[in-house]
């Protein structure tokens, strides 16, 4: 059994946010909406499900972001671990 408080059963509520954001910045994003169609209130919810996302990714993995995006990029290429030793060699000795 599901018990509901909220004054509408089923209807997600949303909350007011005030932000304070450069002009030109709120100018193109107002552009992008007008392009897309999605609303102002639409782009900055999927942009903030977008942070969630990442941060639980981050969370599940164990690595930052940026190691996660680097994460299969030598994939398919024809470097191992001999090329890597050369390469300390060079740089170091």
């Amino acid at each position: 059994m599901q018990t509901c408080t909220s004054k509408y059963p089923g209807i997600k509520m949303n909350t007011k946010l005030t932000l304070r954001i450069d002009k030109q910045l709120i100018k193109s994003t107002k552009e992008y909406s007008n392009r897309t169609g999605k609303s102002l209130s639409r782009i900055v919810s999927d942009f903030f499900k977008i942070i969630r996302n990442e941060k639980l990714k981050q969370k599940k993995s164990g690595t930052t972001p940026t190691v996660q995006s680097l994460k299969g990029i030598l994939k398919g290429s024809k470097i191992d671990k001999n090329d890597y030793k050369q390469h300390l060699e060079d740089k170091y000795l």
